[in-house]
C-alpha cells in the first residue's frame, strides 16, 4: 500500500504501519542529510524545470540557433550556481557537457533524463516522506473523527441500555396527571397576567427571570423596558398596547401624550410582545430527571409566586414525584412511550445492548490509545 492510498477501516493499523515507513524514510534521508538533500532538491527542480520549459522548442523541427543558444545559456547559468559540495554536483555538469550541441533531438533530452535518475532518486526521498507524513496526519485525523462518531454512538447505546428495561405497563400517569394539572393553571395564570396587569409589571417580571437560568424567558431589550418602566404606556396591559400600536398617529393622539414614541416601541417588538407565553413555566412531557426536575421545580415556585401565588399549590405535587422511589422507572417508560421511534423499539427488543455498548467502548478506548501513543507530526 503506498501513502496515497486511501485510510484503511483500522485507521490503528495503518498509522503503525505509515509509523514504520516514516522512520525508514526518515532514515534514508538522515543518511544524506536533510538540509543536504533540500539543497539538491532545489537544484534539480530548477535544472528539470528549464529542459521542461526548452525542450519542444529545441527538439527536432521546432529549433532554432537562437532559442537553443538562449537554452545553452541558461542551463549554464544554472550550473554556475551549483556548490562544489553540492551531492551529485558532477552530475549535473555532465548534464550541462551533453547538451553543448548545435542542434538537439528527443534523445539528447532522453539521455540527460537518464543520467539525473541518480539526483532523481535523492530527491525522491523527500517525497516520499512528505507524502507519508501527509498520509500520517490524514490517518490521525481520521481516527479523532471516529472518535467523535463513537462519543455520539456511546451516547445513543447509553441512552437505550437504561431504556431497555423500561416497564411499558409503568403506569405514567401517576406522573402526566400532576404535570398536566400545573401546566393547565399555570398556561391560564400567565396568560391573566400578560393580559391585566399593568405591562411594566409584565417587564419587571420577565427582568427578574434573568436570575432563573431555568426559567428561559427572552429579556425585553433596554429600550422598550425603559420605555415601559418611565413612561404612561406602561400602566396600561399589553393588549392594549398592542392595540395602541396599530392605531392611526390622529386616533392615537387622544389616548398618549407621545403618539410617536409608543408606536416605535410598542411597534418594533410586537411579535415579541405579543409572543409571550407560558411555556418557559411549563413541564416537559416526558419530564426531566428528577434531579433536574426538582431543582427546576425550585425556580419554578419563585417565579410562579410573583404573579400567581395560588398556582404554586399545583407545583406541590410535581415536586412531590421527584422524591418517589418508582420516579426514573416511570419516567423511563415515559421516554420509551414518547421518544423512541418503531425502530429503537424493536432494536431494544432484538439486540443486544450492553454487548453493543461494552463494544463501542473498547473500540474508543483502543482509537483513545492510539491518539496519545501517535503524536503530532
Amino acid at each position: 500500500m503506498s501513502a496515497n492510498d486511501p485510510v484503511t477501516d483500522d485507521p490503528v493499523a495503518e498509522l503503525e504501519r505509515l509509523e514504520d515507513e516514516l522512520e525508514r524514510a526518515t532514515e534514508r534521508i538522515e543518511a544524506f542529510g536533510e538540509d543536504d538533500l533540500q539543497a539538491l532538491a532545489a537544484v534539480y527542480e530548477r535544472f528539470t524545470g528549464v529542459l521542461d520549459r526548452y525542450e519542444e522548442d529545441v527538439t527536432d523541427d521546432g529549433g532554432d540557433i537562437k532559442t537553443n543558444i538562449e537554452f545553452q545559456s541558461v542551463i549554464a547559468e544554472v550550473v554556475e550556481d551549483i556548490s562544489d559540495d553540492l551531492l551529485l554536483s558532477e552530475t549535473f555538469e555532465e548534464c550541462a557537457d551533453a547538451l553543448q550541441k548545435r542542434w538537439f533531438h528527443d534523445s539528447d533530452f532522453k539521455h540527460v533524463r537518464e543520467q539525473l535518475e541518480p539526483v532523481a532518486d535523492l530527491v525522491g526521498r523527500l517525497e516520499d516522506r512528505d507524502e507519508l507524513l501527509e498520509a500520517y496526519r490524514t490517518t490521525r485525523t481520521d481516527l479523532r473523527y471516529r472518535i467523535r462518531d463513537l462519543d455520539e454512538e456511546i451516547a445513543e447505546l447509553e441512552r437505550l441500555d437504561r431504556l431497555a428495561d423500561a416497564d411499558l405497563d409503568a403506569p405514567t400517569d401517576e406522573l402526566r396527571d400532576p404535570i398536566e394539572r400545573y401546566n393547565d393553571a399555570v398556561a391560564e395564570a400567565f396568560t391573566a397576567f400578560t393580559r391585566e396587569s399593568p405591562a411594566r409589571e409584565v417587564v419587571e417580571f420577565l427582568e427578574t427571570m434573568a436570575a432563573y437560568p431555568l426559567v428561559p424567558f427572552e429579556q425585553p431589550d433596554e429600550e422598550l423596558a425603559a420605555y415601559l418602566h418611565e413612561h404612561p404606556p406602561g400602566e396600561e396591559p399589553i393588549p392594549q398596547l398592542l392595540e395602541y400600536a396599530g392605531y392611526s398617529h390622529s386616533k392615537l393622539t387622544h389616548y398618549v401624550d407621545d403618539p410617536e414614541r409608543l408606536i416605535h416601541e410598542i411597534g418594533r417588538k410586537k411579535t415579541y410582545l405579543d409572543g409571550l407565553s407560558a411555556e418557559p413555566l411549563s413541564i416537559s412531557w416526558p419530564p426531566p430527571l428528577a434531579g433536574e426536575l426538582s431543582w427546576r421545580c425550585r425556580e419554578l415556585t419563585a417565579a410562579v409566586d410573583r404573579f400567581a401565588p395560588d398556582t404554586v399549590e399545583q407545583l406541590r405535587p410535581v415536586a412531590a414525584l421527584t422524591r418517589r422511589d418508582d420516579y426514573e422507572r416511570l419516567r423511563d417508560s415515559a421516554v420509551v412511550r414518547e421518544e423512541l421511534s418503531d425502530e429503537e423499539r424493536e432494536r431494544i427488543r432484538t439486540d443486544d445492548i450492553a454487548q453493543e455498548l461494552e463494544a463501542a467502548r473498547e473500540r474508543r478506548s483502543r482509537l483513545e490509545s492510539a491518539l496519545e501513543r501517535f503524536p503530532k507530526r
